[in-house]
């Protein structure tokens, strides 16, 4: 299980910091794909945490595949997110203060496929975001990656 909490004054205290990466994924048609996450219900981009002996790069094409089964090629980074407000609580302890970078991704390869992690992959027009149960943080990366300007978002 694992709750994300942001600006909440009963959020438990953060005990470890754990990057991670994440990948923002259009169609053809400008929209923008999503998971399902098995775990809370909620639409997310893809990405997740870094394992010890990897790159960041590495993280990124290792979890959209696992999630989407996709391969990707990052085009360029969205922005970088450290916000200490925003905590990660696992059911194991670990409660996570956020670290990750967000990346705009191009498609290269592979073929949809729903994970043992997802409950559904979708791709959605902006227009649809607001109506979906999505974590702040995914839309905040969303809202940067609309209105990138050259430079990284910082955080």
């Amino acid at each position: 299980m694992r709750i994300d909490y942001y600006d909440d004054p009963a959020a438990p205290k953060a005990n470890a910091i754990v990057p991670a990466a994440w990948a923002i994924i259009e169609d053809e048609e400008g929209r923008i794909l999503l998971q399902q996450r098995q775990e809370d219900g909620l639409w997310s981009l893809p990405g997740g945490a870094m394992e010890l002996g990897e790159s960041i790069t590495q993280t990124l094409l290792r979890e959209v595949k696992e999630e989407t089964g996709l391969d990707v090629l990052p085009e360029y980074l969205v922005g970088i997110y450290s916000d200490p407000r925003h905590v990660i609580a696992l059911d194991h302890g670990e409660v996570r203060q956020q670290f990750s970078l967000c990346f705009a991704c191009r498609v290269i390869g592979g073929s949809l496929q729903i994970s043992s992690e997802s409950r559904d992959l979708r791709f959605f027009s902006v227009s649809e975001l607001d109506r979906l149960p999505m974590h702040r943080s995914s839309l905040l990366r969303i809202k940067d990656y609309q209105h990138y300007c050259g430079h990284p978002f910082i955080r």
